[in-house]
């Protein structure tokens, strides 16, 4: 219970008058409870008072031990240093003992191997003078080890006697070993049986002197072998370039003859692998000497015969001594070459390629492990491949001559032949000469990589840059061209250009191989810098060629439209020649229209099942870009333009786009056909906005032009006056007002676009064209006013953007007051 308010105590103990009967009972057990804890405290602190005395007495004693403690420590540490000086007196004639013992074995040690190397020195020169090679190589690793041992005594005369005695004796040994060995080769080991024996163990002897010795008499001996070759080969019967392969019969009929003979070396000095290399140095410097002394240009196959050679003698030696094959892959690189995606290989010949590949990475990683031992000898790494070939490199020029002769022959060849159309069934749709043209090429560039991958490859890469561009070339020829001339000039059809259905199919054949052609060139190049000489690899670029054929492409695309421009030009001419101003009535759509539907439909399908939805879209782009404006030009040419012809055009003009915004879909390529949608929309607009102008009365004339044409001049507003069959003297009125208030509007809070009409409208419903906003131009006081009333107006009343005008120009003339009922006064 908590205590802390004696008040609250109490009060809650008693309370009532009747509870304080308890009071008495209560202070009595708290009198107890006091006696109680008085008691405690009492016999604590008695206890606290004899703790302390405790306390005092045991830290005494502890104290005591600790100075007991520090004096036997001081007794024992004084005992120590008395033991330490009395062993010492008695190990002091010990030492001196222990270092005479030492010294004296040191003595007994030097002095009998003293007595073994003057021993072993008289042995090796009695061997050595007796030509006993095999005891003596022996007995030189005895006494190099020996020697090793009295390195550091080279001062004492002794031993500076013994050491050069001992290099003499090596001297001797030397000159022994190089006079036994020239006799080998002169045939004297036919008739002496034991010669060979006796230069085996003569090897043993070389191996234990310096290593210089080694190399000097492998090099002796391999100057000395191929000084018959020098002789035989430097004569002027056999110093010519269609003698080389005779050079390599030689040195494998040398090598092959005297196997036996040379088993004398031991294979550690691999005097078969330095002898070749002999070889090629000397056979390199006098086919240098050949081809620099030639007076003319060598024969090409004279020149690539001895190459060819020349490269499979480089094979077979690093093959022999290391370096694995050369460029396995090289020819699956460069069959990748011009294999389109949409030609499809079949799973099994994908499954077949990687198989072969990974057997092929697999083999190589196997060769490796079980070669590293032959790699890792003296020597072993020379590259072969190129120590005598690369000499030819400077005098290919005449080879990479005859591959662009035989390619510019077989380019006209293939254009001559082509039939400028495809195999009934192909799927790529690319001309028979541009895949042939490429597989020429990849022969010639298999041809080439096979004798060299330097300066003459990156040569006949740039003939191949030549023949593509060549052939670029030819394909822009075959283009339709424009009228050209007198007469075409007379005429007016200069670059006007007429195509056929078969030149349409022509020109996007020639499309699609001038883009197979660019594919192909970027992977000629790819395939080229995996082959080339790494330093030669950024050389190796494309993009110009394949520049060349973008222009091509463009080029071909801009003729396609061109053509459809010049099959539109009766059509244009037809509708200039409707007596527009003498229509009656409203009818169906004129005769042109159908004129153009026509010339669409038999073109398009084809061109959208021909042409990549890339190469399509773009030729819509150009189509609409040129249709549009033309048939809004082509409206002025007309002579004039009554009320009723022009809601005549007006429907055409409808039809016409209708037409137009149909061309994705009827070539089945409908991927960009929004952006094509916009523009085709856009620029019909434009047409339709003019006959609405042309629709409208005098007075107000010049405001609707403003108003739908903002971007129109003053002389197209005065072109629209004679259309309407207005005399000079009543334009000119007009025109003053016109240009008074300036040609478009001034107004900078809006910019009134020309959204165009709906195409078509249903049965079911009817599609309300948005107008322009006239309220922008200052025609109506009220602009909401104007929008509530064109909505109303609107609902189910209009379905041509004409008959919509019509519905807001009647209900205008309704109105008794304001700025639009101008417009239509009489």
């Amino acid at each position: 219970m908590d205590k802390s308010s004696a008040l609250e105590y109490i009060n809650q103990m008693f309370p009532s008058e009747a509870s304080l009967s308890g009071v008495e009972p209560l202070m009595q057990k708290i009198h107890n409870e006091i006696r109680r804890v008085d008691a405690g405290i009492l016999a604590a602190v008695r206890q606290q008072s004899n703790s302390g005395t405790k306390a005092k007495e045991d830290l005494a004693a502890a104290t005591r031990a600790v100075e007991e403690l520090m004096y036997k420590i001081l007794e024992i540490k004084t005992k120590a240093e008395q033991s330490e000086t009395m062993v010492q007196e008695i190990c002091r004639d010990i030492k001196k003992l222990d270092f005479a013992k030492k010294h004296i074995t040191t003595t007994i040690t030097a002095l009998h191997r003293l007595n073994m190397l003057v021993s072993a020195v008289e042995q090796l020169q009695v061997m050595s003078s007796k030509r006993q090679y095999k005891e003596a190589a022996a007995q030189l690793e005895a006494v190099n080890q020996l020697c090793n041992h009295f390195e550091a005594y080279r001062d004492i005369p002794k031993i500076t006697e013994l050491r050069e005695k001992f290099k003499n004796i090596k001297q001797i040994l030397k000159s022994h070993v190089f006079s036994d060995f020239s006799s080998l080769g002169t045939g004297k080991e036919t008739e002496e049986t034991n010669l060979l024996q006796q230069l085996s163990d003569a090897c043993l002897v070389v191996d234990s002197l310096e290593p210089s010795v080694r190399e000097e008499l492998v090099n002796n001996f391999c100057s000395r072998e191929l000084t018959s070759y020098e002789q035989i080969f430097e004569g002027a019967e056999l110093a010519k370039l269609d003698k080389t392969e005779r050079r390599y019969a030689w040195i494998k009929r040398r090598m092959r003859t005297n196997e036996e003979i040379w088993k004398i070396f031991p294979p550690s000095w691999h005097v078969p692998y330095r002898l070749c290399i002999q070889f090629c140095k000397k056979t390199r410097k006098q086919l240098e000497d050949i081809l620099n002394n030639m007076k003319e240009k060598p024969d090409v196959g004279t020149l690539l015969l001895a190459l060819q050679r020349t490269l499979e003698f480089e094979d077979e030696l690093a093959e022999k001594f290391g370096g694995g094959t050369q460029g396995r892959e090289i020819g699956d690189d460069i069959e990748e070459i011009g294999r389109r995606e949409n030609t499809g290989q079949s799973v099994s010949d994908i499954r077949k390629k990687y198989e072969k590949k990974l057997a092929v990475h697999q083999g190589s990683g196997t060769e490796e492990k079980n070669g590293n031992k032959e790699l890792s000898v003296p020597g072993a790494g020379f590259n072969f491949r190129g120590i005598i070939s690369s000499c030819f490199e400077p005098h290919l020029t005449v080879y990479i001559e005859l591959e662009e002769k035989t390619l510019m022959e077989n380019l006209e060849k293939l254009v001559q032949e082509e039939t400028w159309d495809i195999d009934e069934g192909s799927q790529n749709n690319v001309l028979s000469s541009s895949m042939q043209l490429f597989l020429i090429i990849k022969r010639s560039l298999k041809r080439c990589s096979a004798l060299t991958k330097n300066q003459t490859l990156f040569n006949l890469f740039k003939v191949f840059q030549r023949i593509l561009k060549a052939y670029a070339t030819k394909l822009f020829a075959r283009l339709p061209k424009g009228g050209t001339g007198i007469v075409a000039a007379a005429t007016g059809m200069d670059g006007q250009i007429k195509t056929s259905d078969r030149d349409e199919r022509v020109i996007c054949y020639i499309v699609n191989s001038a883009e197979y052609c660019h594919k192909t060139s970027g992977e000629l190049a790819e395939s080229v810098s995996k082959i080339i000489d790494s330093h030669l690899v950024d050389g190796v670029d494309m993009s110009e060629v394949q520049d060349e054929f973008s222009a091509v492409i463009t080029k071909a695309l801009v003729t396609l439209v061109h053509g459809l421009e010049t099959k539109f030009d009766a059509e244009m001419g037809a509708m200039t020649r409707v007596p527009w101003a003498t229509l009656e009535s409203v009818g169906d759509q004129s005769e042109y229209v159908n004129g153009i539907n026509m010339i669409l439909n038999s073109s398009i399908p084809v061109l959208g099942s021909l042409l990549s939805p890339v190469y399509f879209q773009f030729f819509l782009d150009k189509l609409a870009s040129s249709l549009g404006p033309r048939f809004y030009t082509n409206i002025f040419k007309c002579k004039q333009i009554s009320e009723t012809g022009a809601q005549q055009m007006l429907l055409d003009t409808q039809a016409v786009k209708t037409i137009l915004l149909d061309i994705p879909s009827l070539g089945r390529q409908t991927s960009g056909a929004a952006s094509y949608s916009k523009y085709v929309s856009r620029e019909m607009s434009k047409a339709e906005a003019l006959l609405k102008v042309i629709l409208s009365p005098i007075d107000s004339v010049a405001d609707t032009y403003r108003a739908l044409l903002p971007e129109g001049t003053p002389m197209e507003f005065q072109r629209i006056l004679e259309l309407k069959g207005l005399k000079k003297a009543d334009q000119q009125s007009i025109l003053d007002d016109f240009n008074k208030h300036g040609p478009g509007i001034t107004k900078p809070s809006i910019a009134p676009p020309v959204v165009p009409a709906a195409p078509t409208a249903s049965s079911a419903g009817h599609v309300i064209p948005n107008l322009p906003n006239l309220a922008s131009v200052g025609l109506i006081a009220s602009r909401d006013d104007v929008l509530a009333r064109a909505a109303a107006l609107g609902r189910g009343a209009a379905t041509t953007g004409f008959k919509r005008f019509i519905a807001l120009t009647e209900a205008a003339k309704d109105r008794k007051d304001g700025p639009f009922r101008k417009l239509f006064n009489p």
